[in-house]
């Protein structure tokens, strides 16, 4: 093994404790860019006649993008509750068939 591999036990660097405080700032920075054009730019509502005029309102795209990825994570979770198979579901199979 060569001197430039990272040892088999150690850590991913994202999962290192010394990396955490430079990870936040890094989200935060993401999130600052991803907002700061919202100061420069006018939005107009898509459908204004029908009275939705949430779409034009400050950081939409931002806190919906968030909402609905946050949303989706969530759904998942409850659907893995009823979708998943047990640990051992392939090891039990009955049907006859060696797997040697």
């Amino acid at each position: 093994m060569s001197d430039t591999m990272p040892s088999p036990r150690a850590p991913h660097w994202l999962y290192r404790r010394e990396n955490l405080p430079n990870l936040w700032l890094i989200q935060i920075a993401i999130l600052v860019l991803a907002l700061l054009p919202e100061f420069f730019v006018h939005h107009h509502a898509h459908f204004p006649g029908q009275g939705m005029t949430l779409d034009a309102s400050w950081g939409f795209y931002a806190w919906y993008g968030f909402t609905t990825c946050a949303g989706m994570v969530a759904l998942a979770k409850v659907m893995g509750i009823f979708l998943k198979r047990p640990d051992h579901y392939y090891d039990d199979r009955d049907d006859g068939v060696r797997d040697d």
